[in-house]
């Protein structure tokens, strides 16, 4: 890796890290959704960074893709468990890090996470199968009590690309791809009190351009002008400044220009926590941008 890409790396990580916190200990019951996710939004590019992602805020059975809507009027309540995930990017060179607030009693549940993540980068060196990073982090999560979410995994990330081969699985594996120098990494398990499996839901508040092709709706090519600079990166409804913004998205994702993603949900009652790092094969281990 050239060494001014290395150093772009960092420079997100080391931002993120700081945000991440900062974001966290905003987090307190009665505290708006909305709020908390403008305040991250703005603080990353108030340092003068690249938002990567809309900052995903979900609760309770919520592992992933939930952002606040333009609208929002939910606050954080006594009980939720909220998970914190937002990316940083410095030229296209992504930092992706998470992790859970507990506005509730369940430490086990948050320390499943959280050990499972760093059992996994203290394996992480070149010529390591993908495999052998699943069972790593299943393992620190069932010995825990809880399940690791399977349909979820950590993944590869490149310069504007969020999502990347190798994906990192949350459960037990043989073989898979072998782990280089030089790849970057970002390892997210997610533990799970319901069946370790996600499904769909009907909330869509995050979308990502597919394919570029001209479009005939005044509104939707104003949305394809407002998100080019993403360079393909995901953008949040509440990002677009278009009136008819809903209409022209449902045209957009219709035509296959855009795509949508579904809030990703275990079944309702259940908690999950989730916990995440970026970070940079070595020779001989990796560096952690974002710790």
């Amino acid at each position: 890796m050239k060494e001014e890409i290395f150093d772009r790396y960092m420079q997100a990580g080391a931002a993120a890290k700081k945000i991440l916190c900062e974001g966290a200990e905003r987090i307190r019951v009665g505290a708006s959704l909305l709020e908390v996710a403008e305040f991250v939004e703005n603080s990353i590019l108030d340092e003068g960074f690249g938002i990567a992602f809309p900052v995903n805020i979900s609760l309770n059975e919520a592992a992933a893709h939930d952002t606040p809507s333009p609208d929002d009027t939910r606050t954080f309540a006594k009980g939720d468990m909220v998970k914190l995930d937002l990316g940083v990017h410095l030229d296209g060179y992504i930092a992706d890090t998470a992790c859970t607030v507990d506005l509730g009693d369940q430490p086990l549940l948050c320390e499943a996470s959280i050990a499972a993540r760093d059992a996994a980068i203290a394996a992480v060196r070149p010529g390591v199968a993908i495999g052998t990073l699943g069972t790593i982090v299943a393992h620190e999560i069932k010995s825990r009590g809880f399940l690791p979410v399977a349909n979820l995994t950590g993944h590869g990330l490149d310069q504007y690309c969020l999502h990347k081969g190798p994906n990192v699985p949350n459960i037990p594996g043989s073989g898979g791809a072998v782990l280089e120098e030089g790849m970057v990494l970002a390892i997210e398990p997610f533990a799970s009190t319901g069946t370790g499996f996600v499904h769909d839901g009907r909330r869509e508040e995050i979308f990502s351009q597919q394919i570029r092709r001209p479009v005939r709706l005044p509104a939707a090519r104003k949305i394809l002008q407002e998100i080019e600079s993403r360079n393909g990166m995901p953008f949040a409804r509440r990002h677009v400044h278009v009136k008819s913004a809903d209409l022209a998205l449902s045209r957009l994702i219709h035509d296959g220009i855009i795509r949508s993603y579904p809030v990703l949900s275990d079944v309702p009652g259940s908690y999950v926590s989730q916990a995440e790092h970026t970070m940079i094969v070595t020779g001989d281990a990796c560096i952690v941008t974002t710790a």
